[in-house]
């Protein structure tokens, strides 16, 4: 499936399944591909994605509560006593949270096994060492869409699904 990414602020991004196929001016690639569905970014830019350098750290160290538990979203320490299936749940929630940051890719190692499908399932890239992911003609699909004139994300894209949108 083709689709185009336009946004008014930067250029734009044309995605074959999980691939950029281009980038460049919207009017350009909308006219060059009149077939392609078109995701719509008013008042947003497009940008590669952050990189979580504490990927391990984060998800097999920390905790992320569910807001149902009453006791904040922010990660805290590992509770005593949690199980797998809640390292697992815990691990699911801070994927989340780093997908509405931008985050397009992450370092590890992820030694749990737990952590280890949750990260896998998330799409996220694991990557040996930091380093910028802007988009690139041939590469995989990753980027996030950002508010013009802030860093507040307003979608993140992994192999060209949009895998976090933000509400409202």
């Amino acid at each position: 499936m083709l689709t185009l990414h336009q946004c008014a602020d930067g250029p734009s991004v044309l995605v074959r399944d999980d691939r950029i196929e281009a980038i460049g001016p919207a009017a350009e690639l909308a006219g060059a591909h009149p077939g392609a569905r078109v995701r719509d970014w008013p008042g947003a830019r497009i940008t590669g994605g952050a990189v979580e350098q504490a990927g391990g750290e984060l998800l097999e160290r920390r905790y992320h509560p569910d807001p149902r538990e009453g006791i904040g979203t922010e990660p805290r320490e590992l509770p005593a006593g949690l199980t797998p299936a809640g390292l697992g749940g815990s691990a699911r929630r801070g994927l989340q949270a780093l997908l509405a940051r931008g985050v397009t890719a992450l370092t590890g190692p992820f030694e749990r096994p737990e952590v280890r499908t949750a990260v896998a399932r998330s799409g996220l890239a694991v990557v040996a060492a930091p380093g910028a992911r802007e988009p690139a003609v041939g590469g995989r699909a990753d980027f996030v869409v950002l508010e013009a004139g802030s860093d507040r994300c307003l979608a993140t894209v992994l192999a060209g699904r949009i895998v976090y949108r933000a509400r409202g």
